[in-house]
């Protein structure tokens, strides 16, 4: 998801997802270092999505 839609949603929504793609980066490393991950590359992609998600929540908090 593009950062311009990261900063739409709501903080509620946006504290709801960085949780959600926590939780998938935690399965995503275990199933890796259990040799059963079916796509590797998404732990890429959900670590990038989480930092752009904490990223929109630190620009909040300076904000206001």
């Amino acid at each position: 998801m593009k950062a311009e839609k990261w900063r739409d949603l709501s903080n509620d929504e946006l504290d709801q997802k960085a949780r959600e793609l926590s939780e998938e980066i935690f399965n995503l490393r275990f199933q890796l270092s259990m040799g059963v991950a079916k796509n590797p590359s998404r732990i890429r992609v959900a670590r990038r999505d989480l930092a752009r998600a904490k990223t929109v929540q630190a620009e909040r908090a300076t904000k206001g």
